[in-house]
């Protein structure tokens, strides 16, 4: 019994941990992009990422795939997931897509997730999932102007949101040393971003408070952060794992009080037990499933 307490306390300690420092991208990230422009800040973040991984992978015993099916199943999945999700991403945000618009379009992920996984469909799961989508655009509605919005961005957005969802679903099919893959995988996505970026203007104000931000992306959030999400996807279901981002928004609004001071609205704080009781429909499925076998 004290084994698996230790264990539960283990998973909740990762997954808590993975939320906050996913959480803490968008903060991080307005620090940075004030100093460089968005293509000069990935480039650097994902060399960064890249130099960090390659550093510490003898120390995680990281072995790369042998057969040529597996390095081309790592890089194919690091195109998706670390390379076309972040540009994608980043171009529907140049193109005055708002975050909170960004955020919305996101929380579909666990949504599209259900739908493409999982054949028998549980209404308390779907239920659980849907409020969590409804708390979450409570939690952004204040972000979204949808007047600013262009269809290319819209696009660019939806783009990212289908990137996100594949690369989950074929890391999730990885199974053969999953964690190694991902040398192969940090390398395809700074190769893509290296292709977009001599097209994109590129320029940097060193300083200390871009240097803080670019180590803090870089291996914090693209690296260690990554890892941990890597981590859930190898050891949980897919579904329960991507639901987790329906707490992010919730929480960078928490931080963007503590850090910057902007008021959290009551219809943000209604969002957020939305989100909250949402999750508990979703996680309490494979609970059940488990009591009933």
């Amino acid at each position: 019994m004290s084994v698996l307490n230790k264990a539960s306390v283990a998973s909740a300690a990762t997954t808590s941990l993975f939320v906050l420092l996913w959480s803490s991208g968008a903060i991080v990230s307005k620090l940075g992009l004030a100093q460089a422009s968005p293509f000069a800040f990935l480039l650097l973040r994902s060399a960064l990422a890249l130099f960090g991984l390659l550093l510490i992978g003898p120390l995680l015993g990281l072995r790369w795939p042998r057969t040529r099916g597996g390095i081309v199943r790592a890089l194919g999945t690091g195109c998706v997931l670390l390379g076309a999700y972040q540009i994608f991403y980043l171009l529907a945000l140049n193109t005055h897509v708002t975050p909170g618009v960004m955020a919305t379009v996101m929380g579909v992920q666990p949504i599209l997730t259900v739908a493409l996984m999982e054949r028998q469909r549980s209404w308390s799961r779907l239920f659980g999932l849907g409020l969590g989508l409804g708390g979450l655009v409570m939690v952004v509605y204040q972000g979204i102007n949808l007047g600013g919005v262009s269809l290319t961005g819209m696009l660019f957005a939806l783009l990212a949101l289908a990137s996100m969802t594949l690369g989950s679903i074929l890391q999730k099919r990885i199974t053969d040393n999953p964690m190694g893959t991902l040398p192969l995988q940090y390398l395809a996505g700074f190769a893509m971003c290296a292709v977009f970026a001599p097209f994109q203007p590129l320029h940097v104000q060193w300083n200390v408070s871009f240097l803080g931000a670019l180590l803090w992306m870089g291996l914090v959030v693209s690296l260690l952060a990554t890892l941990l999400l890597y981590r859930l996807i190898a050891r949980g279901n897919l579904v329960n794992v991507t639901s987790l981002f329906y707490l992010v928004p919730a929480v960078t609004a928490v931080m963007d009080f503590i850090i910057f001071g902007n008021r959290l609205a009551p219809l943000s704080l209604l969002g957020m037990a939305l989100i909250v009781i949402g999750l508990l429909f979703v996680f309490r499925k494979p609970a059940l499933r488990t009591a009933e076998a």
